[in-house]
């Protein structure tokens, strides 16, 4: 475990909005999110991912972390997730691996395997075979990124002297990041993946418990902890802790009642598998919203008692005007990670 590591920070975007809002203005307001979040000393910036996503507008994942590669010249650009259940292996190879050359070795490779029927059926396949076409892509990916030609058959594709030309400019290849609800598949995570990318949904009390299994499975993989340990959490920080409540909770819960409509709970270990509940009751021990001493000492307790070292933020939900985000972002870089540093 490697709890002493310089803690990073990412900022996430979900590119997710109402079906009124202007989108081609939200999408100005991406790229300079972006600029600010480099400007500001952050180190990742996140796209996130999914398909129909009614009742949003949303952005598309690669096309936006294709655009940010010459927005930006130092931020990690993070594919956090890919719902890589979907797709076939050869197209997702040569695509990431392009990213991470236009980007000059900057990329992360998230990978999940989602849980929207509306989107498996939309790629002409099913949740139940999720878990092996999962397994097969990720394998197959990571054979096309370090091999000349794959020879590989699976249960969706066929690989007959295939190859992904050039290879990504990272060596062996980028990170791959396994997002991972369920205790099931923390596993996948630690025999598949370079690390556990914790998910933002379920409480902490949980993240511990699942914590001991993850490293029960790499030790049982042979593989050492991860030197980054990264987690996505819904944060906002602002004066005081009942200002950032009234801030963020409307576009706050107005995400996590779409959640609740997708289904997302579903995915969630018993015990910790409601998002339906009231704000106050939601955001315990499982959000970060506070004033910059209450933001710090949350982030610290994190850092120190599950080993966290790359926060992934989502700081924006909905319609929330870019000028609060703006706000918090400046707070977060100004007040809170230099306060976290020396807490830690």
């Amino acid at each position: 475990m490697s709890p002493n590591r310089k803690m990073q920070y990412g900022i996430a975007v979900r590119g997710q909005y109402h079906a009124k809002d202007d989108i081609r203005a939200r999408f100005e307001e991406i790229v300079e999110q972006a600029k600010l979040a480099e400007a500001l000393g952050y180190d990742s910036i996140t796209k996130t991912s999914h398909y129909s996503a009614h009742p949003w507008q949303n952005f598309q994942q690669l096309p936006i972390l294709a655009r940010l590669t010459a927005e930006t010249s130092r931020l990690r650009l993070n594919a956090g997730i890919v719902l890589l259940s979907l797709h076939k292996p050869l197209d997702i190879a040569e695509q990431l691996a392009t990213i991470d050359i236009m980007s000059n070795g900057r990329l992360i490779f998230g990978a999940a395997l989602g849980y929207r029927d509306v989107e498996f059926k939309g790629f002409g396949t099913t949740t139940k075979e999720r878990g092996k076409r999962f397994t097969e892509n990720l394998i197959a990916i990571k054979r096309l990124w370090t091999e000349d030609t794959v020879d590989m058959e699976g249960s969706h594709f066929t690989l007959d002297g295939a190859s992904c030309c050039p290879h990504p400019l990272q060596k062996p290849h980028p990170p791959i990041w396994i997002g991972a609800n369920a205790d099931g598949a923390l596993r996948r995570a630690a025999q598949y993946g370079d690390c556990w990318y914790i998910n933002p949904h379920n409480r902490i009390d949980t993240i511990q418990r699942q914590l001991d299994l993850y490293k029960a499975a790499l030790d049982e993989f042979g593989k050492p902890f991860p030197d980054e340990l990264p987690m996505r959490r819904e944060v906002f920080v602002a004066g005081t802790r009942a200002e950032a409540i009234r801030l963020c909770a409307p576009y706050l819960k107005d995400k996590y009642d779409a959640y609740q409509q997708w289904g997302q709970q579903k995915q969630m270990p018993e015990g910790d598998d409601d998002l339906s509940m009231v704000f106050e009751e939601l955001t315990a021990n499982r959000f970060i919203i506070g004033s910059p001493d209450d933001v710090t000492e949350q982030i610290a307790e994190l850092h120190k008692s599950l080993g966290v070292n790359h926060l992934i933020m989502s700081m924006q939900w909905s319609d929330m005007p870019q000028s609060m985000v703006d706000d918090a972002m400046h707070l977060m870089a100004e007040k809170v990670f230099p306060q976290v540093e020396q807490a830690i």
